[in-house]
């Protein structure tokens, strides 16, 4: 088991690497170099191959070995990272721009057959725990490496030497990856098939080829248009204080290096803490009391930081109240987090078994829909209104997110006895 978890969590680690990059080293690196917020924003574009995901996933399934999959995806991100070792992103910013699509690209299609190797991996609910923890651990940990830890050196290092370091990192995993025993490609493979030949039975192929009949069946499972609201938009105000903020530091409060140590290090490992800890509240309270109380408690946590917006003067006492407000929102998004895909899950488990994959799968994409689309264009919003006009907008908007949640504690999807009648 352990060893099924180290591999796991090596995995997710690389695969968050360009999350990281993308959502906190590379913004405070343009603001550095002049760029506008609006143009920042708009690199959130980038991650929008983890929303066809789902369109290509099908081939991974279906072609060559997990194995495979995983050594060809990280070996082309370690020749990604070489190849971005040789821009200047001053002079190049198109060339870092392909670079980092590239790297979202190919981590997607990683995601999918890691996802698919550790459904054959894990054996039981206790295997399924701790490989969710390894998941969610493993992902952000990459996140804050890549994000904190080298935007905390890169002015000693440089952007060459940073992603050689990466390339190596990537070319070191794919050998781990191609000699480990713990994928079995043979066994996975099976059940592989398996899985496509009782995909085969029933009135599915006709489903296949009818695909309208699939979307109407993935909304008439109950509760799933209240869901597919809920995911669109509970990150929204959240997702502009998460993106803004940091740069509102930058340009009045802090260097790139504290910068990356308080936001990319010590925020996301409070991130880290939340969704850990989430999972653990989950077991002994309702869904429904604890989503009341942490949305309450982010939308207070944002009147907080944006009351911070009206200090321009440096100080060490304003340094202190940005880290606490950055660690304790961080803290509380990465618990909504895990409450929202146990939410997800609930949902999924009223659909026929032959759907569930596929309407999990549509839930988790509407959910990176929502929070890429307002990321790109926050930059804008500030740029145009200023940062204490945006952040009233982002306030509000986290408001009404936690006023749908509240109502539909009590009168609609989050009712806490049809989530206690759940399968467990």
């Amino acid at each position: 088991m352990n060893d099924k978890l180290v591999f796991l969590g090596l995995l997710y680690f690389v695969q968050g690497i360009p999350y990281g990059l993308q959502s906190s080293l590379l913004p405070v690196y343009l603001r550095g170099a002049g760029h506008s917020l609006t143009r920042i924003g708009f690199t959130k574009i980038l991650y929008f191959p983890w929303v066809l995901k789902v369109l290509w996933a099908p081939l991974v399934d279906r072609v060559g070995t997990k194995r495979r999959w995983v050594v060809g995806t990280v070996s082309g991100l370690a020749l990604t990272c070489l190849s971005s070792a040789a821009l200047a992103p001053e002079a190049h910013i198109w060339g870092v721009a392909g670079t980092l699509l590239a790297m979202n690209a190919l981590a997607s299609v990683q995601d999918i057959a890691v996802d698919g190797a550790a459904v054959g991996l894990l054996k039981g609910r206790g295997e399924l725990g701790l490989g969710n923890t390894a998941q969610v651990v493993g992902y952000k940990a990459g996140s804050v490496f890549a994000g904190g830890g080298l935007l905390a050196v890169i002015d000693v290092a440089g952007w060459s030497w940073m992603f050689m370091l990466l390339t190596f990192v990537y070319a070191g995993v794919a050998l781990f990856v191609w000699g480990t025993p713990v994928l079995d490609d043979d066994t996975l493979r099976g059940q592989q098939a398996d899985g496509s030949r009782r995909g085969g039975q029933g009135g599915q192929g006709a489903d296949a080829m009818r695909p309208w009949r699939v979307w109407r069946k993935l909304l008439a499972v109950p509760g799933t248009p209240w869901t597919v609201l809920y995911v669109l938009t509970y990150k929204l105000g959240e997702q502009g204080a998460v993106t803004m903020f940091p740069l509102f530091l930058l340009d009045h409060h802090m260097t790139a290096r504290e910068l990356g140590f308080w936001n990319g290090v010590i925020a996301m490992g409070f991130s880290i803490c939340g969704s850990s800890l989430g999972g653990l509240l989950l077991a002994q309270f309702s869904i429904g009391a604890l989503m009341r109380r942490m949305f309450v408690l982010r939308t207070i946590s944002m009147v907080f930081q944006s009351s911070l917006l009206t200090i321009l003067e440096p100080s060490p006492l304003m340094k202190g109240m940005a880290v606490l407000s950055m660690s304790v929102q961080h803290f509380l998004g990465g618990l909504i987090t895990t409450l929202t895909f146990t939410t997800m899950m609930h949902c999924t488990q009223r659909a026929e078994e032959s759907i569930q994959a596929t309407h999990y799968s549509f839930l988790a994409t509407l959910e990176v829909l929502g929070k890429l689309t307002f990321s790109a264009l926050a930059g804008g919003v500030v740029d145009w209104f200023g940062f204490q006009v945006a952040f009233l907008f982002f306030l509000t908007l986290s408001a009404g997110t936690a006023l749908h949640v509240w109502t539909a504690t009590f009168t609609g999807a989050l009712r806490e006895h049809q989530l206690k009648d759940q399968p467990k």
